[in-house]
């Protein structure tokens, strides 16, 4: 016969061993403590490394140790006090994602304020340290700011940081400070020292001679017969394998639409000639175009398409005082601080800006915002400009989290139904397939009476794995640069003659080439190459095919961002 422990009513054998079990855990939580000591006898005596070893196991969630989050704090304390910037910061991102109630966090913050300084990402300092509680670190925050500002050089970043933080008197300051030792001011920077004295109310005598050195403005030019521009695309032509030719599709579609409203430029009497230019996939090619001589007698350049050519390009252009207009790109930073240097897009940034101001309106600033965006240049230039505006119209960013979408844990975990419940709308930066899904997902799990709007990438509505029922809902929002009217006739007269000469129906970056060649190159029949002060006082310019383009107070990207929502499933502007 069989016999069991219970059945004879001893005790389990798990019984048993509980005495042993809870004296090993006893243990183990000892000598966890002992070794947390340990590491920060070491980092008071300056041994850094040896404090990072002790300390380091101790932080993971797994070990469970009881003051993990100190134990983390302490490890990149010790990794600053060595140099080792990017091992301070994951820990300080650890403390930040997995002990939320950690009581130390607002010195976690600032330490990793300090650390992002440290590695030159300014953007996230003084993100990470406006989230500090004024009345305790305003002081330390702004010496903090302060003293790292000074040390910044970059003109590219200093121009990003004044469009994020416009209202900032400590950045203002910093920044008319680094224009005034920067040598002889262009027309640009005086203006916007000028303009920083201004607002700031900052004492004009330091500047006077930085704002007498300015240089004369250029003159304009002549109006001519005839206009050449030169087009600098990635054509590979010298590659003629398939992989090639499917991938650079997109480039031959663009050019198409060039060609197309050039002979459309020729009927209307404002002829113009394009000259074509291959600059392939690598700046080295680039480099031998720009080296003919024949491209500095141009009136106007387009292209190219990859970032690393932009930036050259940009540079010939103000070097030889000619204006290039990017196709493509959505960088603000590529055309900061460069009259001949125009975006034909909307860049990210300035659709954060109109998506926001947009928000602010429709949305209220009652309840507060919560913000996601994939972490990609564009969308943390998006995400940015979004808080800062919102915040700017008396608005409230409650939470912000970047994701990577082909992370599910990462992106489930960014939407959080705590967060959800209690904000007016949802905006969303990111164009991937995947995202859409999710967040649907994430807002039907909050109750309707609670459920914020929703504001996303107009690209969402291309997305097959996404109903119609989903995209047509009361509380969705889109924004969408590319928009444009199917049934207008301005498109339907493009799409008729692009089919009778390519054969097929015109790709958005056919619509594209064609609605960009039109616009300037009637600002170069009306106004001569010079045109950037015509375009910064026209009022919006309807388009061919989009909607109207507008370059005003100097702009150099396109401001016109529409706002949509299905109505009967039909898109229909807000914002027009």
């Amino acid at each position: 016969m069989t016999h069991s422990y219970r059945a004879a009513g001893r005790p389990g054998r798990w019984l048993l061993l509980l005495p042993l079990l809870l004296l090993s855990l006893a243990a183990a939580a000892q000598g966890q403590l002992a070794r947390y000591r340990t590491g920060q006898a070491q980092l008071d005596q300056g041994h850094f490394a040896a404090a990072m070893k002790e300390l380091e196991p101790l932080a993971q969630p797994i070990n469970h140790f009881a003051q993990a989050p100190d134990a983390a704090y302490l490890y990149a304390v010790a990794a600053t006090r060595a140099g080792q910037w990017a091992e301070a910061e994951q820990m300080l991102n650890l403390v930040r994602n997995q002990y939320l109630t950690y009581p130390g966090l607002n010195e976690v913050l600032y330490l990793q304020g300090q650390v992002s300084f440290e590695q030159g990402d300014y953007d996230t300092a003084l993100r990470t340290l406006g989230l500090l509680p004024a009345a305790q670190y305003g002081p330390l925050r702004e010496a903090m700011q302060a003293s790292y500002l000074a040390k910044l050089k970059d003109r590219t970043t200093w121009q990003r940081l004044r469009k994020r933080y416009p209202q900032s008197a400590l950045l203002g300051r910093c920044y008319a400070d680094f224009l005034a030792a920067s040598g002889p001011l262009t027309p640009a920077d005086r203006q916007q020292l000028d303009a920083l004295i201004t607002q700031f109310k900052l004492d004009r005598k330091p500047y006077a001679s930085a704002l007498a050195t300015a240089p004369a403005a250029p003159k304009a030019l002549p109006r001519k017969a005839t206009y050449n521009i030169g087009v600098l695309l990635p054509f590979e032509l010298t590659d003629n394998t398939w992989q090639t030719k499917s991938q650079n599709r997109f480039v031959t579609d663009l050019y198409a639409g060039l060609r197309l409203a050039q002979d459309s430029l020729q009927r209307a009497g404002r002829p113009v000639q394009l000259f074509t230019y291959d600059t392939g996939a690598d700046t080295l090619t680039l480099k031998t175009v720009l080296a003919l001589p024949e491209l500095a007698g141009m009136d106007m350049l387009i292209g190219p398409v990859y970032k690393s050519g932009a930036r050259l390009l940009a540079q010939y252009a103000r070097e030889h005082q000619i204006v290039c207009v990017n196709p493509l790109s959505q960088d603000a930073d590529l055309v900061l601080d460069n009259p001949y240097h125009y975006l034909y897009s909307p860049s990210a940034a300035t659709q954060g800006r109109v998506a926001a101001q947009f928000a602010a309106t429709t949305f209220g600033t009652g309840r507060p915002a919560v913000l996601l965006h994939e972490e990609t240049k564009d969308d943390n230039d998006f995400a940015a400009a979004y808080q800062a505006a919102y915040e700017a119209a008396g608005g409230h960013v409650a939470a912000t989290h970047s994701f990577h979408p082909d992370d599910p844990a990462g992106l489930a975990a960014a939407l959080l139904p705590a967060e959800l419940t209690g904000a007016s709308h949802l905006v969303v930066a990111s164009d991937n397939r995947k995202t859409g899904p999710a967040a649907f997902a994430a807002l039907a799990a909050v109750p309707a009476a609670t459920r914020p709007a929703l504001l996303v990438p107009g690209t969402w509505l291309d997305n097959p794995e996404l109903g119609l029922g989903q995209l047509g809902g009361a509380g969705v929002y889109y924004y969408y640069p590319k928009y444009y009217d199917r049934a207008a006739a301005g498109y339907r007269r493009f799409r008729q003659l692009y089919l009778a000469q390519q054969k097929l129906p015109p790709s958005v970056f056919a619509s594209q080439g064609f609605e960009l060649l039109l616009f300037f190159g009637n600002a170069l029949a009306q106004y001569g190459p010079a045109f950037q002060g015509a375009l910064a006082t026209l009022p919006p310019q309807p388009g061919a095919i989009f909607e109207p383009l507008t370059y005003p107070n100097g702009a150099h990207d396109n401001q016109t961002v529409p706002l949509l929502k299905l109505s009967n499933l039909e898109p229909r502007i807000l914002n027009k």
